[in-house]
This record gives C-alpha cells, sequence and structure tokens, in this order.
C-alpha cells in the first residue's frame, strides 16, 4: 500500500520505517528542509533503537523522503497525521499544525485520484476527527474524495521501533467502511502475523507475538483510549511514588513492595518504578489536556489534579533529599548523571532530571553532567553557568562532593562503584531511580540514599565519637571520617 506520514518527529519518522519495514511504500514528509535531506542522506536526527538500521535498509527504496505535502498526497491511499500537538499556554492541546496540515491535505486532494483516508495519530483531543472532517470541507476537499480516522500511537521513547513491531495491540477508530477496510489493509502484516513468520530483522524484546490484536471502535472512543491511556499510566507513576513516601517513613522497602503489588495479574508490575516523577513529551501535557477536555464536559476530573501534584512534589521531595545528604549546597560540586526524561533517549522535553538539575543550579550548586545521549540537547535549553559535562560517568564524579543518578540509562546500573568511591571527596551517592540494591553500594563503601527506602551505610565508614548511627539518618559529610577507598 502507498502511505504518506506527515511529520517527522518521534513518531511520525518511526512510523514511517515501520510501515516500509512490514512491507509497504512509504513517503514521509517534513516541512524542515534540512531535516528532509538529512534524512535523505541516512543521518538520523533522533537517538532511537533500530531506527537507524531501518533507515539504512528501506531508505530510497521503500521510504521516500520530500517537504511536499501536495505530491506525497498525491501519491498515497493513507495519509498519517503525526505532526506535534504541544500544550497551550490554557493546558489544552495546540492542534494548530494539525489545521495547517489539513487545509495542505485538502488543497492537494483530488477526487480523480481516489478517495484518500486521513489518519489522525497524533495524540489529539476527543471529536478532533469531527474537527478535522470539518476543516476538510471547508478547505475545499471534495465529498466522497476522503475518510478521517483515528489510529492513536503508543509508543514509548527508546523502545518505539519494538512497540510498533511487537505492539500490545493496535487501535483503528472508524466511522465508515474504506477508513475501516484501508487501516486493516495497513496492519494486515501485524494482525495476520505474517510480518513475524518472515523471521524479521528487528528482535522482539521478549514479546513472543504471533499475531498483533487489532481494535476496532468509533474515532471518538479511540481518541479517548489515547488520552485514558496515558493518564492511566500517569496515574500508577504518581501512585507508587506517593507509596514510595510512605515506605520511606515508616522504614519499608519499596522495591519489595512493588515486587508484591506487581505479582498481582490485576495490576501488573510496569510502572511501578518509584523515582523522580515522569516527564516527557507526553504524560505531562496529555494529562493536563485530558483534565481541560474533562472540565469542558462538565467532569472536574479531580483524580489528575492529585496526579500532576504528586508528580511535581516528587522533585522537590528530591531535592530536599539532597540538603539533608549535603547540608547545604552552594559551593557544592556535584556529579549528575543523567539529563534525558528516561533511558534510551535523548528527549529533555518536561525531564525531571532537567528541572532538578536546574534547582541544583539555582541553589548556587556546581554540576558537572554525563548522559549517553543527551547532553546535546541539554544544552540547548540549560544555562552554562555553573555546570560543566564530562565525557563519562567517571569523569563526572572525579571530586565531587556527591554523586546523583537522575535517569535510569543501563550504563549506570553497570558502574564500578568501588572505582566511584574512589574518586568522589564523599562517599554518597543519591539515587532518583533506585538502580542499585543498598547493600552493593554498603558493599563498596558507598553512603546511599534512595526513593522509598532508608538510607544505608557501608560497615568502613564509622562516624565520628559521640554519635549514634540510628541518629545519622541524614547525615552531612563533616560527620564521618574520611577513609580509604576499598
Amino acid at each position: 500500500m502507498r502511505i504518506a506520514v506527515i511529520g517527522s518527529g518521534y513518531v511520525g519518522l518511526v512510523s514511517a520505517a515501520c510501515f516500509a519495514e512490514i512491507g509497504h511504500d512509504v513517503i514521509s514528509v517534513d516541512n524542515d528542509g534540512a531535516k528532509i535531506a538529512a534524512l535523505e542522506r541516512g543521518q538520523v536526527p533522533i537517538h532511537e533503537c533500530f531506527l537507524p538500521e531501518l533507515l539504512e535498509r528501506h531508505r530510497g527504496t521503500r521510504l521516500r523522503f520530500c517537504t511536499s505535502v501536495k505530491n506525497a498526497v498525491r501519491e498515497s491511499e493513507a495519509i498519517f497525521i503525526t505532526v506535534g500537538t504541544p500544550q497551550s499556554e490554557t493546558g489544552e492541546a495546540d492542534l494548530s499544525f494539525v489545521d495547517a496540515v489539513a487545509r495542505e491535505i485538502a488543497s492537494a486532494i483530488d477526487l480523480a485520484d481516489g478517495p484518500k483516508v486521513i489518519v489522525e495519530k497524533s495524540t489529539v483531543p476527543v471529536s478532533t476527527c469531527d474537527s478535522l472532517r470539518q476543516m476538510l470541507s471547508l478547505s475545499g476537499a471534495q465529498r466522497g474524495s476522503f475518510s478521517v480516522a483515528s489510529n492513536p500511537e503508543f509508543l514509548r521513547e527508546g523502545t518505539a521501533v519494538t512497540d510498533f513491531l511487537y505492539a500490545d495491540r493496535i487501535v483503528i477508530g472508524v466511522d465508515d467502511e474504506l477508513s475501516s477496510s484501508v487501516l486493516k489493509a495497513v496492519y494486515k502484516p501485524l494482525t495476520s502475523g505474517t510480518y513475524y513468520g518472515q523471521k524479521p530483522g528487528i528482535p522482539p524484546n521478549g514479546h513472543a507475538a504471533i499475531r498483533t490484536p487489532l481494535i476496532v471502535t468509533t474515532a471518538k472512543s479511540a481518541e479517548l483510549i489515547k488520552h485514558a491511556s496515558n493518564a492511566f499510566l500517569a496515574t500508577k507513576i504518581s501512585f507508587i511514588n506517593a507509596v514510595a513516601n510512605v515506605a520511606e517513613s515508616v522504614g519499608a522497602d519499596i522495591k519489595q513492595v512493588c515486587e508484591g503489588i506487581g505479582f498481582d495479574s490485576r495490576i501488573g508490575p510496569k510502572f511501578l518504578n518509584a523515582g523522580i516523577g515522569y516527564g516527557g513529551s507526553c504524560f505531562p501535557k496529555d494529562v493536563q489536556a485530558f483534565q481541560v477536555v474533562a472540565n469542558q464536559c462538565g467532569y472536574p476530573f479531580g483524580l489528575l489534579t492529585e496526579v500532576r501534584k504528586i508528580n511535581a512534589e516528587q522533585r522537590v521531595r528530591f531535592l530536599q533529599k539532597i540538603k539533608k545528604a549535603l547540608w547545604t549546597l552552594r559551593g557544592k560540586r556535584l556529579a549528575v548523571l543523567g539529563l534525558a526524561f528516561k533511558g534510551n533517549t535523548d528527549d529533555v522535553r518536561e525531564s525531571p532530571a532537567i528541572a532538578v538539575l536546574e534547582a541544583l543550579l539555582k541553589e548556587g550548586a556546581h554540576v558537572t553532567a554525563y548522559d549517553p545521549a543527551a547532553m546535546q540537547k541539554a544544552k540547548e535549553v540549560l544555562s552554562p553557568s555553573a555546570l560543566l559535562y564530562a565525557d563519562d560517568p567517571y569523569e563526572a564524579a572525579s571530586g565531587a562532593d556527591a554523586l546523583l543518578i537522575l535517569t535510569e540509562w543501563e550504563e549506570f546500573s553497570n558502574l564500578d562503584l568501588r572505582r566511584i568511591r574512589s574518586l568522589l571527596k564523599h562517599p554518597i551517592v543519591i539515587d532518583g531511580r533506585n538502580l542499585y540494591s543498598p547493600e552493593r553500594v554498603s558493599d563498596a563503601g558507598l553512603i546511599y540514599y534512595s526513593i522509598g527506602r532508608a538510607v544505608s551505610f557501608p560497615e568502613i565508614i564509622s562516624p565520628l565519637s559521640g554519635y549514634d548511627r540510628q541518629n545519622l539518618q541524614n547525615p552531612s559529610p563533616g560527620d564521618y571520617r574520611p577513609v580509604a577507598a576499598p
């Protein structure tokens, strides 16, 4: 099938590459000429696992790039809209990019080319398909020349390619037979299982897919499914962070609590990871946009207010934890590991790590930061004042008063903690992602602060005489004698 994907951001570029991977002829469209030229040269603008391999495999054959919406529409049977829907000042989704694309599509549709299926894949509020139909008609698209459908994406940055090819489900929101038949044909290689029978080049990442479930709904239901899904996941994250705060207060271990909860099949273990809160380009804006939609319908949805409040407070609590460990932050040298909002991506939009780092700088700390992929993008949004960048975690840790972990990169999980101990000025690790067991960190001679667990102390560090370890749950570096690295 001939497909156009308008917008070459995270969703658009991954979708275009994956459509090509499952056998379609795809045109990826963007109004940024420099980006299109770079893609044609094989340069990948985002950090996404397996995306470079797919672009290299299909670029110039099944996958082409252009800047002309008109040409792409005329050559295609299905047109997917994947442009951004950023948060407006009122909290609503800004649909101006969708509106602009709709006008361009309408000017390109010719009834003589056959009817086109216009598919809204960006995250949008319920009833957007209705507005899209109206805008296409008002902009000159002839009756019978198009159909409109919703096909929400459920891609996680860092695992977007495998999420597309080995999806939990595919949702299509259709209100007519043309949209239904075209979208079923688009996804048939996945829903029938034929793609998996060909021994695909992209590994399933533990997902033993035989065929992907297809859920067919109305357009409005599909639009609501997307917002409700993200709001629920954000709620799950905020819930476990709230439980972590209780666990920390009473001396329980949130890791053990999560394991006990996660084995319940009604709940499951995913998104039960206590930390410094959710971020990124989706959850913050989608939760707020969903609440705005609910308010407009006359339902305030107070639960989502609490979800957002807990998420914001989690970063404040983490900053307080840092202050308790170091007393005052002014003049302190801190090593920060992680700038992206999550591991395996270079995206720093709404990153909790960036928010914490900015607060540290405001407190007068001197920060040396390292991230495997996100440093360049971080430099574009952070002031250079009192902020340095390291080439690796060990360079960042050298001479620092404490090491802070703000993003859950696998590289950070595998650090040589004894080497870290030898490099730090004070033996303090403050982990906002709970990457380690307290025993492992203590064995390396480090004091370990994490989320939802008691502070752990190594046996090789002795409190100064006159102090009782039980009363030093929030010590400052001066409370300990310096010791030789193990």
